[in-house]
Parts: structure tokens; sequence; C-alpha cells
């Protein structure tokens, strides 16, 4: 039985990650949340680590409050790039780490959607820091997949979701802003995904064959204020929302304007079909609902 070690149990990729795992009864999950695996602190990582036995270790812990990393660049820089150059010492050879990143790396200069060979701009504390953990990991181990992923959200923990529906249930009226283009992503979406690496990875009987950067978000294309509008919809909510622009909102943390991902290595690497935000959206509700 392979063994998988996830990190960042209480987030919404871990959590996520949670809920499939009953489905894969090949596989032994160990979650560990920031209390027992603290990735801001080396000898942390090093103690769960060095001469552990697991097959697979995938990160899904982060520092991901954007705006509040400009003012706390010491423990973003800890979490999301010095944990990697740990995690890389300390990892047993045998274990494939994957990594999660993020669109916020690349930031181009052309609204086309993004390769993964396309250089990297990142502008944000947030963005260079998760920029610092990818080459860490690229540098260091031969075996990892990183995943670059966008707007992510799910029924667990905070997000963009959540805070429309709670604010839509308060509020006749929100200003969202129009100009950032991207694609949300649930975050279970991505839960699957990780599967998907470990199963072709089993099959193929070789790491080589997952290792890489690839981009994953949900298909399809949206603005922040759209996918706010659908939201709103989709859960009976009459908030009226207002289009704003990135420099009316003024966040303290820049902000890629054009994130759209291509999926077309991860499409044909895997042989995997990927939903549409919308239809993402809709199961996510669903599950919220049934819950």
């Amino acid at each position: 039985m392979e063994k998988i070690l996830v990190s960042g149990q209480s987030g919404q990729l871990g959590q996520e990650l949670s809920v499939i795992a009953n489905a894969y009864k090949n596989y032994k999950f160990t979650f560990l949340s920031r209390a027992e695996l603290d990735l801001s602190m080396e000898e942390n990582i090093r103690s769960v680590l060095e001469d552990s036995d697991f097959d697979y270790f995938i990160n899904a812990g982060a520092y991901t409050a954007v705006d509040a990393a400009e003012d706390d660049a010491s423990d973003a820089y800890a979490i999301n790039g010095m944990a990697l150059f740990h995690i890389a010492n300390y990892l047993p050879k045998k274990c494939h780490l994957i990594h999660i990143s993020t669109d916020y790396v690349y930031n181009p200069e052309e609204a086309t959607p993004i390769t993964e060979s396309q250089d990297c701009n990142p502008q944000s504390i947030y963005a260079k820091s998760k920029k610092q953990g990818e080459e860490f990991v690229t540098s260091m181990l031969s075996s990892y997949t990183i995943i670059r992923t966008s707007w992510v959200y799910s029924s667990f923990g905070k997000n963009f979701l959540k805070t429309m529906q709670r604010l839509g249930n308060d509020k006749d009226q929100l200003s969202i802003v129009s100009d950032q283009i991207g694609t949300p992503t649930y975050a279970r979406n991505i839960a699957r995904t990780i599967m998907a690496f470990i199963i072709k990875k089993e099959r193929k009987s070789d790491k080589k064959s997952i290792t890489g950067i690839y981009n994953y978000s949900d298909d399809g294309v949206s603005n922040w204020a759209d996918f706010a509008r659908m939201i709103m919809d989709k859960s009976g909510l009459t908030c009226y929302i207002q289009e704003i622009t990135t420099k009316q909102y003024n966040a303290k943390a820049p902000r890629p304007l054009y994130s759209v991902l291509s999926k077309e290595k991860i499409k044909s690497n895997l042989g995997i079909t990927i939903p549409t935000w919308q239809e993402s959206l809709q199961e996510c509700l669903d599950h919220m609902i049934s819950n």
C-alpha cells in the first residue's frame, strides 16, 4: 500500500483531499495540521520527513494571505519559499513531491492562455515567495510535480465563494473587480487531479512520467465580477454586483490582470477532461447544500 503524506490538513485542498481519500482504498493517507507540520520550522520538517517511508508528499500547506504578505514577508518566504528548501533537503529519495503553486507567478504582458514554458514575472511578495519555493524544488529534486492553479475555492475554509455568499446575504450591492481575467477553480478538482498524477505514476512505475510543472484550473474564462454574479444567482441571492477596476479596488498587493492558464500539457499527459468552472461551481454548491 502506497503511503501519502498531506500537509495543510485544515486548508481548502487538504480538506478536499480528505473527502475523496476514501475512494482510493489502495493508498494510506496521513494528514497533518500546521501544529503537526509547521512549514515555517526547519526542525519540524526534518522530524516529519527524515527517515520516513512515505511514497508521496502532497504539500497543500501555504501562506495564502496575499495582501497580508506585503507586511509579513518573513512568514510568507518562510512557508512558501524556504520550507521547500528544507522539504527538498529532508525528503526521502523514494518520495515524490507534489507541490501546489499559483498563477500569480506568471503575470504575462499578453492576454493569451499561459503555458508552463512562459517566463515568470511575479510581482507581489506572495507571488515571489511561491516562485522561490518552486525554484528550490526544481533545482534540488528529480522527482516532483508542481501544479500551478488559480482562483481556488471550495466548501471549506475562507474563500471568494463563501465571502460572496456571506456578504450577499447582508448587503444589497457589492463592488467587485471586473478587469482581472482568469478561471475559478474548485479545490476538489485539484485533489482529483493530484490523484490522477499518482495513479499514472503507479501504472507507469516511473516517477519521471509525472515530473515537471503543470498548469491546472477548471475550464473557461471569467472575471471576479462575473464569478460573483454567478454565485449570487446560483445561491438564490439578489445582491447587485457593481463592476470596478483593480485601480479602484486599491489592494495592497498587485494582482495579475490576466491569468487564464493553458491546460494542454496536463490534458495530454493525464488524458483527463476538465470541467468548466460553471459546472464545478454548481457541484460545489450542491455539495454545500447536501452537507
